[in-house]
């Protein structure tokens, strides 16, 4: 007789299950991650991993959703914060960047992660380009000079920095974004 488990734990068995997708496929890439891969980190079966998702795309939409569109809450508050443009923009990327690169620069396929998730989900890629301007905005004020520091950042990564380096860049970007602003 199965035991029924309590939400709490069926939420954690999900994050589980998540983070052993999510360290799958920025270790392997998407095609090369089968089911039995993240089953198997997750310490499950794989008739359990079919009971939480439909397929690999739906774990890999929702490990995307899980670990990279939740930031966008978290600098839209950090930019509400009180402090300078440039406190208040140290915290966006923070949020946004920098508390997700310090995974993925290690990872062999982390390059294609985001690739990956525009071919599958464009809407909602576009929506998370635009939710980070907004946050961007929030800390700069101005929307045109909030999109040329997040296009200035993007070329940031071509090297795949460590994460002090990494730290070092944006915040070169940021003192000049900032410097003329209160």
């Amino acid at each position: 007789m199965s035991q029924k488990l309590t939400q709490q734990a069926l939420a954690e068995r999900r994050l589980r299950i998540l983070d052993a997708a999510r360290w799958c496929f920025l270790n392997f890439g998407f095609s090369r991650t089968s089911l039995e891969d993240i089953a198997r980190r997750a310490v499950i079966s794989r008739t359990l991993l079919y009971r939480n998702f439909k397929d690999k795309e739906d774990i890999f939409v929702q490990v995307f959703d899980e670990w990279i569109l939740s930031r966008v809450d978290q600098a839209l508050c950090a930019a509400a914060q009180p402090g300078t443009t440039q406190e208040r923009l140290t915290r966006v990327c923070q949020s946004l960047v920098l508390d997700s690169w310090s995974e993925m620069v290690d990872a062999p396929m982390a390059s294609e992660f985001q690739d990956v998730y525009e071919r599958l989900r464009p809407r909602v890629a576009w929506s998370h380009r635009e939710k980070s301007l907004e946050c961007v905005v929030a800390a700069l004020g101005d929307p045109e000079v909030s999109r040329v520091f997040l296009l200035s950042m993007e070329g940031l990564f071509a090297d795949r920095p460590t994460k002090e380096v990494l730290v070092g860049r944006i915040q070169i970007l940021i003192d000049h974004f900032s410097a003329s602003r209160p």
